[in-house]
């Protein structure tokens, strides 16, 4: 719960922040906070199998927790943010805002005074409501080439810095937590299924709770505040874990504890190397944040290499059934792309628009954008039990869809809400977007995600051969990054013209906002229908695998579907 606390809780005002404190662009901000989540996921590849291989879960969950206190502390070091210059007829005047998020107005400051000021003419014209407190005519003549930024690099490379400490540390943590909770359990146990509920409980509350805690206090207080209190809930998280311990009895320890004290190249111990593996982590990490535009070229190749070998061992290394369930294994790997593609504009491109262009306004507060994050955690938490229980209803008269056509019904609701959020940026004109369409398109994305998103791994492992459902996992990870990375790129193609983070042409970006979901959305729906038309191939190929996924259990069984994507892992 912690963990995800702190994670959401960053993940929230990581965008506004990156444009507004550091006055990145938006395609910059979306590019960077694209390669940063697509990252997290990659690297629990590293994280799992060192665990599995040498540390154990326990050690492993231990120093992924102690890298993401850093790793969040250190967002916490802001310093005073960038600058922003506007030279006219020879003269420096800085803009600022006076204040965080979309509520906030942008300012000139000259030597004499300041004013607050406004756009006209699609951007081209500064209209500055106090011109004599800034020795300025009414109206000035406005671009961006007029502007410069200065920024502090010593705490841009913080933030850099602090990026790599948390994705190295939900690499050594994500997969492992879940892995410990599973071993509590022996198969068969009753309890079980309440255990994993529980754990998926606890994911989500805390991705509540933070985006409602840390988004405002981030906000309203200032981002320091905001992050301070993420990193907070994780070391309560670390302290936690460490203290109760015990309770494990045992369990989730080294695989071999001799083979931790061997020496590699003389130097130093197999258990200190996969700690140096971190470090090499976080300097991978921050090399890649810092330089965004090249980790598709990285990653993408590195997905073609792996989807030729799952390919390539399905039809010459497997035969009959076996092959037509591995190659339903990577059908599903490649099926999860458009749809987290889509969904996880979210912390990106969608936490903008609703910042810049939506009226939030909700019983006299106006609530701050990274508040709407905890719309997803909530509509799970009320939702899931429901859909629970509609399968099992379903299930009993024989209706109930099978695991191709949940995928394709899933993929089809990430784009009918963006579809939907088209359809509120028409009708409102040149008024803000009303805040209930908001509201629609995380319902919606959620509804899709809880078709998708509990079957997903769960199939993968399932249909893969035991020999090599290490490697399947390790391609869902991969393509689950690759599809974070892609949303950041779909993010960068909204990018607007802003000034001090804020926008200059708000009409401009509605249009570009409009364009750009419309498309995408169209794109999803059409994927949708073509899954939707294959899914009987896809069912058949999974054999008696397609039965075992397809079974329910009883009512009173029924625990939920899984309520977070990134703790699916058996």
């Amino acid at each position: 719960m912690w963990e995800r606390f702190s994670y959401y809780g960053m993940r929230g005002l990581l965008i506004i922040y990156l444009t507004q404190h550091f006055l990145f662009s938006d395609s910059r901000s979306t590019l960077i906070y694209g390669a940063y989540t697509a990252l997290v996921y990659v690297m629990t590849i590293i994280g799992g199998t060192l665990a599995d291989r040498y540390l154990g879960q326990r050690k492993a969950v231990t120093y992924g927790a102690i890298l993401l206190v850093l790793g969040h502390g250190m967002m916490a070091f802001e310093g005073s943010g960038s600058r922003e210059i506007y030279t006219y007829e020879g003269a420096e005047y800085e803009i600022t805002l006076d204040g965080r998020g979309g509520d906030a107005n942008q300012i000139l400051v000259s030597d004499i005074g300041e004013s607050q000021i406004s756009f006209a003419e699609g951007g081209q014209v500064m209209q500055i409501a106090d011109p004599d407190a800034v020795g300025l005519p009414a109206e000035v003549p406005f671009s961006n080439e007029m502007t410069r930024i200065e920024q502090q690099q010593l705490y841009v490379n913080i933030l850099y810095f602090a990026l790599a400490l948390i994705i190295a540390g939900v690499g050594y943590l994500k997969a492992n937590i879940s892995t410990i909770v599973g071993e509590l359990y022996e198969l068969g146990d009753p309890r079980r299924d309440s255990g994993f509920t529980l754990f998926y409980m606890g994911i989500n509350l805390g991705s509540f709770l933070s985006s409602v805690l840390v988004g405002t206090i981030g906000i309203v207080y200032g981002w320091k505040w905001g992050f301070g209190l993420a990193g907070i809930g994780m070391l309560i998280g670390l302290l936690t874990f460490l203290f109760f311990q015990g309770w494990l009895k045992g369990l989730a320890e080294p695989p071999n504890p001799a083979k931790l004290k061997e020496k590699v190249l003389g130097i130093v111990t197999v258990e200190q190397a996969c700690y140096l593996a971190g470090l090499v982590i976080i300097g991978v990490a921050m090399l890649a944040v810092m330089n965004p535009q090249y980790v598709g070229g990285i990653l993408g190749p590195i997905g073609l290499i792996m989807l030729a070998f799952l390919v390539g061992y399905a039809v010459f290394f497997t035969k009959g059934q076996e092959r037509g369930q591995m190659l339903a294994a990577t059908y599903f790997i490649l099926a999860q792309i458009p749809f987290w593609a889509l969904f996880e504009q979210a912390g990106s491109s969608l936490n903008l628009f609703t910042d810049r262009l939506v009226d939030r306004t909700m019983f006299g507060w106006s609530v701050p954008a990274p508040v709407f994050q905890a719309l997803n955690a909530g509509f799970i938490i009320i939702f899931a039990p429901i859909l629970a229980w509609l399968w099992v209803f379903l299930s009993k008269r024989r209706w109930n869809p099978s695991t191709p056509v949940k995928f394709s019904f899933g993929v089809f609701m990430a784009g009918l809400g963006f579809w939907v959020l088209v359809g509120g940026i028409q009708l409102s004109g040149a008024a803000l977007v009303p805040v209930y369409f908001v509201f629609l398109i995380y319902l919606i994305h959620t509804l899709g995600e809880l078709m998708l998103s509990p079957v997903g791994l769960s199939a993968v492992t399932k249909l893969a051969p035991a020999r090599v459902v290490g490697m399947t996992m390790g391609a869902w990870f991969l393509f689950s990054g690759l599809s974070n990375f892609l949303a950041g790129v779909i993010a960068s193609t909204t990018g607007a013209e802003t000034l001090g983070g804020q926008l200059t042409d708000p009409a401009a970006a509605k249009a570009g906002y409009a364009a750009v979901y419309s498309q995408v959305g169209l794109y999803a729906m059409g994927i949708a229908v073509v899954m939707l038309l294959i899914s009987p191939l896809i069912k058949k190929a999974m054999g008696d695998a397609a039965k075992e996924l397809h079974y329910h259990p009883t009512e009173t069984e029924a625990s939920g579907p899984s309520m977070d994507r990134e703790s699916d892992a058996p």
